[in-house]
């Protein structure tokens, strides 16, 4: 492996990061294109083993880029990505998939399956992935409903449920092979603050109960606090920050006050300054 470059640590010092065989995932310079247009620029940083990172950044810092690339719906165009110890986007096919075992996802929208009942969308990966018989996978949807505070739910179908329980249903299917890292996508969106509290703390639940690694996409500030062991933030496909939340609280680098102060772009004065933001070529904030 080649060396690898310093890490841009905008609240301590240059630091060299090699991977660490502690982590359940090391990215190192990772770059991702869409055309000529280079979305990520050379992403570094880690997830200890049992820690929750938060991703945080605006629309367009390239945060849904990096949770696609990190759970293989995209291809990096260079760099390297290591989960539970193997590098992912360099190994076989099915290498990949057996990986893929261990990790689960949950998707913005839920992603269920609107024909299948509940207790179907949480058992498909079971069906899918495993030899088990119907009867234990049968009690595996029923404990993996228990977890997520949905007992009693399976035969219910998607349409039946509230936007909280359907967060809760695909959280309980990403839950059914037992992962060792688990991903959320934006967990709290288009939820009132009562209902995303309860996924935050089933977030938390479930850390706590096995241990495993998470990392959540998001913008909800609040939640991002609540969760996180450590936090990074993307701006243009670039990390400015990577902190603990009491570091990230005090941090004074420009585009993460903005961020977390809720300070607005200023106002783009003409068609040709409109057009450099669209297309990231301004200087993030104006003095």
């Amino acid at each position: 492996m080649s060396p690898l470059p310093p890490k841009k640590d905008y609240i301590g010092a240059m630091t060299p990061m090699p991977v660490k065989a502690s982590c359940a995932i090391s990215v190192r310079n990772l770059r991702v294109k869409y055309g000529e247009r280079e979305i990520l620029h050379g992403v570094n940083f880690d997830v200890p083993a049992g820690e929750t990172m938060v991703i945080l950044g605006g629309s367009g810092s390239g945060k849904s880029t990096l949770l696609r690339t990190l759970v293989g719906l995209e291809r990096p165009s260079s760099g390297e990505i290591y989960i539970m110890g193997k590098e992912f986007a360099n190994i076989s096919e099915d290498e990949r998939d057996e990986l893929r075992k261990g990790i689960g996802m949950s998707f913005q929208s839920g992603a269920l399956f609107g024909s299948m009942t509940v207790g179907e969308n949480v058992a498909l990966p079971l069906q899918e992935h495993t030899d088990l018989d119907p009867s234990t996978i049968e009690i595996m949807v029923r404990l993996k409903l228990d977890q997520v505070g949905l007992s009693g739910f399976e035969n219910y179908m998607p349409a039946q449920l509230s936007g909280g329980m359907k967060k809760r249903a695909a959280i309980a299917r990403a839950l059914s092979m037992d992962p060792q890292v688990l991903f959320f996508d934006e967990p709290s969106a288009g939820l009132d603050p009562i209902i995303a509290a309860g996924i935050d703390e089933l977030i938390l639940k479930l850390k706590r109960a096995f241990k495993m690694s998470i990392v959540v996409v998001t913008h909800e500030l609040a939640s991002a606090f609540l969760i996180a062991d450590r936090m990074i933030v993307l701006d243009k496909g670039v990390i400015v920050a990577d902190a603990t939340t009491d570091e990230m609280k005090n941090s004074t680098q420009p585009r993460v006050r903005q961020f977390l102060d809720r300070v607005p772009e200023p106002e783009v004065t003409g068609e040709i300054d409109y057009l450099q933001m669209l297309t990231g070529d301004i200087p993030p904030i104006r003095q």
